[in-house]
């Protein structure tokens, strides 16, 4: 183990190592009132609206519910009042951002990686790329970029930054952009094989990288796409934090079918290390 850990200390330090941030690290933070999970989400939804027992379980099937039976502003008032309180970052999200990645991968609805970036970076270093619904915004578009104060930019300014954040999901902040419905995704999972939805930038700076996954699932099939083209010709190696007693079949399979090696420790340890390699 301290092999492998060292090996991930010397990725991060060479900046060749991309963190790749599931729910499991913002749920780090505790007496966080915000859904920390695909299933504390969908939970929330089904609390504010009755729900059909097909889409109860599931957020991306209840918010398609929602969007469908009450309209789209619904949809995005209730997302904007589940993730309404601020989660503060935690010292992984610290950590991370002190280590200034090329590209840091956040794939929740906080904005708790973005808080630790304006602490820890001047603003000139760095920026955000977020994907975006297209529903009812009448262009061809599948993403947006933000400054570090938060207003949008011209993508090409990522060329500039020396850490981009990249939410594939949209998150609250800066700009209240949420991918979650069923319908936010058929046309990306029709395109993302061809990579379109991917920003050039992103496919540019993984090229020559490997990634760190912390505090992710992939016992659902849309996230394992996702994680699968976001890596999808990178340089590697491939790193996953996982408790091997939670992890699923369909997860030990994807983990060996994309050469994913997983690190058998908890979050808290590998922050840890990861703290005290930063410090050497």
């Amino acid at each position: 183990m301290t092999n492998v850990m060292n090996e991930i200390s010397a990725g991060l330090h060479a900046r060749r190592l991309i963190p790749y941030l599931g729910t499991g690290v913002s749920a780090l933070a505790q007496n966080t009132v915000v859904p920390a999970s695909p299933t504390e989400l969908a939970a929330f939804l089904g609390q504010q609206v009755a729900l059909p027992r097909r889409a109860r379980g599931n957020p991306w099937a209840a918010a398609q519910y929602i969007e469908s039976h009450r309209h789209r502003s619904t949809l995005t008032a209730l997302m904007d009042r589940a993730y309404a309180e601020p989660v503060k970052p935690v010292e992984l999200h610290e950590i991370l951002a002190a280590y200034a990645p090329p590209l840091i991968i956040d794939t929740w609805y906080d904005g708790a990686m973005r808080a630790a970036l304006e602490t820890c970076l001047p603003a000139s270093e760095w920026g955000e790329i977020q994907g975006i619904p297209r529903a009812g915004i009448g262009e061809f578009q599948w993403y947006r970029a933000y400054g570090a104060s938060g207003k949008e930019v011209p993508v090409e300014n990522a060329v500039q930054w020396k850490t981009i954040l990249y939410k594939p999901h949209g998150s609250v902040t800066p700009a209240r952009n949420y991918l979650v419905a069923d319908s936010d995704y058929v046309e990306i999972l029709t395109e993302i094989d061809i990579q379109t939805p991917i920003p050039e930038m992103i496919r540019s700076r993984r090229s020559e990288c490997g990634f760190l996954f912390l505090g992710c699932r992939f016992d659902d099939q849309m996230l394992r796409i996702y994680a699968r083209q976001i890596m999808k010709r990178s340089a590697g190696p491939y790193y996953a934090v996982m408790e091997p007693e939670i992890m699923t079949r369909n997860e030990m399979a994807f983990l060996k079918q994309n050469n994913i090696r997983p690190v058998c420790i908890s979050l808290q340890e590998v922050t840890g290390f990861i703290q005290e390699s930063a410090n050497k």
